[in-house]
């Protein structure tokens, strides 16, 4: 890990990132009132199951997804960002999984509203780690100029959680990422709420999705696995997103010390 910790403080400093994070006040999020948005109710068991952080009580698992938020939060503040990619080197590494639970970590935060986009056009995921069957999808917005209050869900009892979901898989995802009405979405959804933060989460950087919609965001963060991925894949994932200010990354499925089991 220690050549990892290298490659990514040699990418910050070629970026002129500052590696220390240091926290700003945030003015307190507007009062959004959910009057189109779609309330569904969710299995706090189910997302248990599911490893989604919403059906846990506190815990180590919880914690360290506090300390990410913490550290995406300061960060994303000192920059005056508010929309992260989520990706990855490759297939498998957890991903979307940690997506969910930083949005969710996120919303939990006093002056914080949080919208999880699901960007990944070839496979959406995102809604069935809610047990959600949504009715209409990202898809519905680019091809048929379904109005996103149209395909917005709040998870019940999640607050200041909303999701935009995927549905119907496109074969042309590349070319729907990047394309004007997906540049006119991302913009909207940056400017609309001042106190909210966009995730998109995106298909991993083995596809040309990732690299199409990597303009639109104020930065990324690659989610890496340990013990699979390697020097030259990080190295080379990095390479990639430039010149998109690469976050940080997220070492995930490593060992802990106390079960995330009560």
């Amino acid at each position: 890990m220690e050549r990892i910790i290298r490659a990514l403080e040699k990418s910050h400093a070629e970026r002129g990132i500052a590696p220390s994070l240091q926290s700003e006040p945030n003015s307190q999020a507007d009062q959004i009132k959910y009057t189109q948005t779609r309330s569904l109710p969710v299995s706090r068991e189910f997302l248990r199951q599911q490893r989604v952080i919403a059906g846990y009580d506190p815990n180590s698992f919880v914690d360290a997804y506090k300390v990410l938020r913490t550290k995406v939060l300061h960060r994303m503040r000192e920059q005056g960002w508010n929309v992260l990619a989520i990706t990855s080197p490759g297939p498998s590494t957890g991903k979307t999984l940690t997506a969910i639970n930083l949005a969710i970590s996120l919303a939990l935060e006093v002056d914080q509203t949080v919208l999880l986009v699901d960007a990944n056009l070839r496979k959406p995921s995102v809604h069935k780690f809610f047990g959600l069957a949504p009715e209409f999808g990202l898809s519905d917005y680019l091809l048929d100029n379904l109005p996103v209050q149209n395909i917005l869900l709040r998870p019940k009892d999640i607050r200041r959680f909303v999701i935009l979901p995927g549905k119907r898989p496109l074969l042309d995802s590349s070319e729907m990422l990047s394309s004007p009405r997906m540049s006119q979405l991302v913009e909207d959804l940056k400017t609309r709420y001042p106190s909210r933060i966009v995730l998109f989460d995106l298909p991993h950087l083995g596809t040309a999705d990732a690299l199409a919609f990597a303009p639109y965001v104020d930065a990324a963060l690659l989610v890496i696995e340990e013990g699979k991925t390697t020097q030259d894949e990080l190295t080379h994932a990095i390479e990639q997103l430039q010149p998109t200010p690469l976050l940080g990354t997220v070492l995930n499925k490593a060992e802990m010390s106390d079960s995330c089991a009560e």
